[in-house]
């Protein structure tokens, strides 16, 4: 059964810092992409930046290139959403999340993400 546990979410002025980490279980995860979403109140959920994990490659969402940074630890199967420079716009649970893909390709399309966590409240205060 795969896991997906995030934690490290919270109260941030802004221009302050936060990592978010995701706990993943229940798979070898060395041929899927992880990824970070984020929903707003009152907003659809948001594709924020992938890793593939075989490959290590990235994408980020245009709104938090050059302040957000994804990263794996392959021997703790989790991974890391460092987020700097933040704005109140910012605001938003943070979910991790994980598909299949052979090819480490990324995709951005919510609907291809298979597995889900419970998500992290992250607020950040003017």
């Amino acid at each position: 059964q795969v896991q997906l546990v995030e934690s490290g979410g919270g109260l941030v002025q802004a221009g302050g810092s936060l990592r978010l980490s995701c706990a993943a279980s229940g798979r070898t995860f060395s041929s899927y992409v992880m990824a970070w979403f984020r929903q707003a109140p009152g907003k659809e959920r948001e594709f924020a930046t992938a890793i593939s994990w075989s490959v290590g490659s990235t994408y980020y969402a245009d709104s938090v290139k050059g302040r957000f940074t994804i990263s794996r630890d392959n021997a703790k199967n989790t991974i890391y959403l460092q987020m700097n420079s933040l704005k109140p716009e910012d605001t938003a649970v943070y979910y991790c999340a994980a598909y299949f893909s052979g090819s480490g390709i990324i995709t951005t399309r919510l609907g291809a993400y298979d597995y889900w966590g419970q998500g992290t409240q992250v607020t950040v205060s003017s």
